[in-house]
């Protein structure tokens, strides 16, 4: 099941960065006493009471006038509105309650989303308690006093959010139909995919820079198969800076991940492939994901025998993070290759679902062992006794070996590259975990 979103929206300098920071239980974003800062990570998975969520810090306003902040602001709660479950409104004890707090507050109440008001800056109960009534006056239920410096009233703010997470599923409950999400910068020509996919405008296209509106779920029959296509795209601005708008393709890019079993990265055939797509492309590797990579506007490149082969070294040097990740050149324009799209989803799907017999997998393991020695250190090497599959989505195996420390990524890699090529798993990431159980001989 996909997991809840939770955003955190306020003015600059409340504390949005700290406190996420705090939920988070690492420093992740940068903080400093500029307003406007955040630049660095801007999501996070979190944890509390066996309830995981994905925790979204909006930031991004720059306090050039009060008349920016609150339009910034505004837009920042628009993100929050339309992509969060549950909204963290964080405001500051100290300041107390200022006119863009109530401005926004109005926008939170329209929008029927939960919203968990949270006065920051509490240090002290003492000294502060009677500040926090204050904030009644915004109408919107009762602030939770916080420090998210010293981490006070932390536990207490996530016991109101969790509140509103929706109740959790079996397994056996869920929707069951495939959940693809096209994802990518602005105008690489993910709505046009899915126009053409679809074969109606069901998604807004222009050629302006990040013109879908809001994440768009489109059901399409093909082949008797029922398929969810999810659309992000970045929110439209008036003033673009470009880095905003990566900010904003990338909160995108979390929740409709979140939401999704393959994705479909993008790249744009006329630009090649940019750190930013690689950035896209690693949310969905951390989490996991079957992941395509489409290669769109390919009908615009000047073509000979070996541009495709010299497109596709690019791609894999630039991702070389995912390099099971397939690749697919297409024409939204043309709909060259489209249906293929189809079979490639299909395809990843089982390779993400795919299980291997325990029994199989051991004897993999131990030619792999044979043929290579596992590492060793000051004269202990490691030894690997027992591999299973225990999960998919992505398929994770769990290795029992005598020592942890004694694992080197590299053998890791080694291990999953004699699994690839037994069994494929095109598509898909592989997840290894190691177990540490006392050998016989040990």
């Amino acid at each position: 099941m996909s997991k809840p979103v939770v955003a955190i929206v306020g003015r600059p300098n409340v504390g949005k960065s700290t406190l996420f920071n705090s939920i988070a239980g690492e420093t992740i974003s940068i903080v400093k006493d500029t307003p406007g800062v955040t630049r660095d990570r801007i999501y996070a998975d979190c944890t509390w009471l066996d309830r995981n969520f994905t925790l979204i810090d909006t930031g991004g306003i720059e306090p050039d006038s009060s008349d920016i902040i609150l339009s910034q602001m505004r837009e920042q709660a628009e993100i929050a509105i339309a992509t969060a479950d549950v909204i963290i409104f964080i405001v500051d004890v100290r300041q107390g309650l200022v006119d863009s707090d109530s401005k926004v507050t109005d926008m939170l109440r329209k929008s029927k989303k939960p919203v968990v008001l949270v006065v920051n800056k509490v240090d002290s109960f003492q000294k502060f308690g009677n500040d926090v009534y204050e904030f009644y006056n915004l109408g919107i239920g009762d602030p939770v006093p916080v420090s998210a410096a010293s981490r006070l009233g932390i536990g207490d703010m996530l016991d109101e959010v969790i509140k509103y997470f929706p109740p959790a599923v079996d397994e056996d409950e869920e929707d069951d139909r495939p959940r693809i999400a096209i994802v990518g910068k602005p105008n690489v020509g993910k709505s046009s995919i899915i126009n053409k996919l679809i074969g109606e405008n069901r998604v807004i296209v222009s050629n302006i820079a990040g013109t879908t509106r809001d994440a768009v779920d489109t059901n399409v029959m093909h082949n008797g198969t029922e398929y969810v296509f999810i659309d992000t795209a970045g929110l439209r601005r008036k003033n673009k800076i470009k880095e905003e708008l990566e900010r904003y393709s990338i909160i995108r890019t979390v929740t409709a991940v979140e939401r999704a079993d393959v994705v479909v990265v993008v790249i744009d055939a006329t630009e090649g492939v940019t750190e930013q797509d690689a950035k896209i492309a690693g949310i969905a590797h951390e989490r996991g994901k079957g992941i395509i990579v489409a290669v769109n506007k390919w009908d615009a490149i000047e073509k000979n025998d070996k541009t495709i082969y010299e497109f596709t070294r690019k791609v894999k040097d630039t991702l070389s993070f995912m390099p099971y990740a397939e690749i697919i050149f297409i024409s939204a324009a043309t709909g060259q290759r489209l249906g293929k799209l189809y079979e490639m989803i299909d395809m990843v799907r089982e390779n993400q679902t795919l299980r291997v017999a325990t029994g199989v997998l051991n004897e993999i393991m131990s030619e792999a062992v044979a043929l290579q020695q596992p590492p060793s250190d000051k004269g202990k090497r490691l030894r690997l006794y027992y591999i299973t599959q225990v999960a998919v989505k992505p398929p994770t195996f769990v290795i029992f070996v005598n020592d942890k420390e004694l694992t080197h990524f590299s053998y890791t890699r080694y291990l999953e590259n004699r699994i690839r090529e037994a069994f494929g798993f095109r598509g898909t990431s592989l997840k290894f975990i190691y177990r540490e159980r006392k050998g016989k001989d040990e």
